[in-house]
C-alpha cells in the first residue's frame, strides 16, 4: 500500500511510544474535565460522569506507567541513559506525586459512587469542592511540567559530558 515495510521492532516502539502519549494526553484531558465540571451538589449525571472521568484518567495513568517503563527497558535510548539522569528521576517523582495526590479525589469518587449506586446523590459541600480543585490543580501544574522535564532529559540535560 505504501510501497515500503516497517521493521517490527521499529513498529512496536512507536507504538508504545503512541500509547505513552496519548495516555498522558487523556490522564490530562480526565484531570481537566474533573476539574471545569466540580461543583457542589452535583446532579447525578455529573456525579457519575466525574466517577467515570476519574476511572478513565486511572486506566490512562496505569497505561502511562506501564508503557514508561517498556520505553526506558525496552524501547527507549537504554536504561542507562535515563537511570542515570537526574532529570528522569526528577520526572519521575513528580509522577508519584500527581499520582500520590490522585488517591484523595479517587477516594472521594468512590464514595460518591456508593450513594449513586442507592439511587441517591452524593453530600458535595462547597468546601470539598474547594479541597478537590486545589489538589486537581496541583495535578495539573504537575503532569503540565512532566513534558517539560522529558524534553530536557531527551536531550541529555542532566547528563554529565562525556
Amino acid at each position: 500500500m505504501f510501497g515500503f515495510v516497517l521493521p517490527v521492532d521499529l513498529l512496536k516502539s512507536a507504538s508504545v511510544a503512541y500509547i505513552h502519549y496519548l495516555s498522558f494526553m487523556i490522564c490530562f484531558g480526565a484531570l481537566i474535565y474533573e476539574r471545569i465540571s466540580l461543583k457542589s451538589n452535583p446532579s447525578r449525571q455529573e456525579a457519575i460522569s466525574m466517577v467515570v472521568a476519574d476511572i478513565i484518567y486511572g486506566i490512562a495513568g496505569i497505561a502511562l506507567l506501564v508503557s514508561g517503563i517498556y520505553r526506558v527497558i525496552k524501547f527507549g535510548q537504554g536504561s542507562e541513559f535515563y537511570t542515570q539522569n537526574p532529570i528522569f528521576w526528577t520526572k519521575i517523582i513528580v509522577f508519584a506525586l500527581v499520582g500520590s495526590l490522585s488517591l484523595y479525589p479517587t477516594i472521594t469518587y468512590v464514595l460518591w459512587a456508593i450513594p449513586l449506586s442507592k439511587g441517591t446523590l452524593p453530600q458535595v459541600t462547597e468546601n470539598l469542592v474547594s479541597r478537590l480543585r486545589l489538589i486537581i490543580n496541583v495535578e495539573l501544574v504537575g503532569f503540565a511540567s512532566i513534558p517539560f522535564l522529558a524534553s530536557l532529559m531527551a536531550r541529555g540535560v542532566g547528563l554529565a559530558a562525556n
